[in-house]
């Protein structure tokens, strides 16, 4: 069954770095874009990222333009997101997507001193 895992998360201070990973099974991961979305409690997803099937294509929020970078391994079944320059305004749970139509099961990012 198409499954995405999700690691990555955690508790960084503002300024600070993390790198989510998205690893996709039980489908051809390389036929479908792959984005990024965060959630806060009490508000509804938002789109953080995207890039296309073949990794050749991003797109991101303003909110995180300059900051975050987007990225897959094709290789590999996993798609990045590199995160610096964190703000507290970033916290969130992050989750993944595929096109496909699934959702990972959310990382938990803190931003926080």
């Amino acid at each position: 069954q198409v499954q995405l895992v999700q690691s990555g998360g955690g508790l960084v201070q503002p300024g600070g770095s993390l790198r989510l990973s998205c690893v996709a099974s039980g489908f051809t991961f390389n036929n479908y874009a792959m984005y990024w979305y965060r959630q806060v409690p009490g508000k509804g997803r938002e789109l953080v990222a995207t890039i296309d099937s073949g990794g050749t294509t991003t797109d991101y929020a303003d909110s995180v333009k300059g900051r975050f970078t987007i990225s897959r391994d094709n290789a590999k079944n996993t798609a990045y997101l590199q995160m610096n320059n964190l703000k507290p305004e970033d916290t969130a749970v992050y989750f993944c997507y595929t096109t496909k139509g699934f959702w990972g099961q959310g990382t938990q990012v803190t931003v926080s001193s």
